[in-house]
């Protein structure tokens, strides 16, 4: 995953844009998959509070969209292997 400056507005853009393709089915598919895993308590509840703002990220913080987009890029490379 590419570094992203939480104080550039380009790149701010960019995250929320990824975030916001990403549908209610694929969040789904992400909890399960991370309470398979076992990633963390922490870690599945900001999926799930990021499943419930699903299209929506200008109601969460840049801090936040760029944790659960690590995690969505974290658990997509466990998913390849």
């Amino acid at each position: 995953m590419p570094e992203y400056d939480l104080n550039d507005p380009t790149d701010l853009d960019i995250m929320r844009g990824q975030f916001d393709m990403i549908t209610h089915e694929e969040w789904e598919e992400y909890i399960n998959s991370a309470v398979e895993r076992n990633i963390g308590y922490k870690n599945v509840n900001i999926l799930k509070s990021a499943s419930k703002k699903a299209g929506i990220s200008k109601y969460l913080s840049p801090k936040v969209i760029n944790w659960v987009l690590s995690l969505v890029e974290r658990l997509d490379m466990d998913e390849e292997e």
